[in-house]
């Protein structure tokens, strides 16, 4: 047990001890957590422009856009950033005009290395997929990768909308 003055120095000088590293592993974890980016991107509608700004917002959703916009507007449209926020991942896409969203991968003509940037698409099932392309010719219909050994149902659902036939 401590007793006397210099038993209570020890003590506090502990319990100071104690509390620092609790406070700076809580301070080094929130500093060393990714947060999460935040998305923005423009859907044209009729003669309105509207944006859809997702992730790390407070309320994400689609919203007006007006010329002259900034960022920050923007963010602020969404109801600001979340404390998770990283906003060194800011992602901003506009697309050229007549584009209706991202480009899709034509399993016809994609090179192995590029299917495998699809999800759930590795070396091996991208090496199928041009090879059995090369041996039963180009697909007719994005559905047909069923076909191919070891792509199932799961993948295609997955990818459906990142792909397409035409070159």
């Amino acid at each position: 047990m401590i007793t006397g003055r210099p038993g209570l120095y020890y003590a506090l000088v502990i319990l100071i001890l104690v509390v620092s590293i609790a406070a700076g592993s809580v301070t080094i974890w929130l500093r060393s957590s990714p947060g999460y980016p935040i998305d923005i991107s423009t859907m044209p509608a009729a003669n309105l422009e509207w944006i859809h700004i997702d992730g790390a917002v407070a309320n994400p959703g689609v919203y007006p856009l007006a010329a002259g916009d900034t960022v920050e507007t923007l963010l602020q449209a969404g109801g600001g950033v979340t404390a998770s926020a990283n906003l060194s991942g800011l992602k901003l896409y506009i697309p050229p005009a007549g584009e209706n969203g991202p480009q899709k991968i034509s399993i016809n003509s994609a090179d192995a290395w590029l299917l495998k940037a699809l999800p759930g698409v590795g070396d091996v099932l991208a090496q199928r997929i041009v090879s059995y392309r090369e041996e039963h010719g180009p697909f007719r219909s994005a559905a047909d990768l069923i076909k191919v050994p070891g792509f199932g149902a799961a993948i295609y659902q997955r990818i459906k909308d990142m792909i397409t036939v035409a070159d």
